[in-house]
């Protein structure tokens, strides 16, 4: 008596891509186009560029980069009415010595405009933080532990969630030390240590009064 023949169907073989485009990353970590560009030139975000110049971002560096951004606040329901709120002046402050860190916020709290003043000892921690959206006013150093602070402000030129920020370099470095890193980029001012805090507090009241940020009325 013949064998009853068995066939067995397999399931199809799914194999996860280990990579995605920037959008596809853009879309995975809730921020533009422009951010992911942004965290790949700095290193944050692993990536490499295809035979036409196009860039695959690494599943597992987005991953690992999901468990460190900040969370966004939760966008109000379409249609329903907010009150408005005064919006505080924003201030960042990138600078890994603790001691000046400590100084600048001594002296920004005292600020007619009560900024709200965020102070970090790395420039990873910012570009994390400048991902989600650009402070009023970026005060930093150049030099900061793991990353090239003369890349990362010329990354930060480039990034449209920058566009509205002004830059303030404060640095130890002369002039002959900072042209021999390539220089800063243009419209970045540039002042000397010791910190000119009446200089800072200048610049930040002629960004206040700039119609481009305008106090909603209380």
């Amino acid at each position: 008596m013949p064998q009853a023949k068995i066939s067995i169907t397999m399931p199809p073989v799914v194999i996860e891509k280990s990579f995605c485009t920037t959008r596809e990353a853009a879309a995975l970590l809730g921020v533009s186009v422009g951010t992911v560009q942004l965290w790949v030139e700095s290193g944050l975000l692993q990536a490499w560029k295809t035979a036409g110049g196009h860039r695959r971002v690494l599943h597992d560096s987005v991953a690992s980069l999901l468990r460190r951004v900040p969370d966004q606040p939760t966008a109000p329901p379409p249609g329903s009415l907010v009150p408005a709120k005064p919006r505080q002046f924003r201030v960042l402050v990138v600078e890994d010595d603790a001691d000046l860190l400590r100084l600048y916020q001594v002296n920004l709290s005292r600020w007619p405009m009560q900024p709200s003043v965020t102070c970090l000892d790395n420039a990873v921690a910012a570009l994390l933080l400048l991902g989600r959206g650009g402070p009023d006013l970026l005060i930093t150093d150049l030099h900061m532990p793991n990353m090239d602070g003369f890349s990362m402000l010329r990354t930060l030129r480039q990034a449209p969630e920058m566009a509205d920020t002004t830059i303030v370099v404060v640095t130890g470095l002369d002039s002959n030390a900072i042209a021999e890193q390539g220089g800063i980029p243009d419209g970045i001012e540039l002042l000397c240590k010791p910190v000119a805090f009446d200089r800072l507090l200048t610049i930040a009241t002629g960004i206040v009064n700039n119609s481009r940020f305008q106090l909603t009325p209380a």
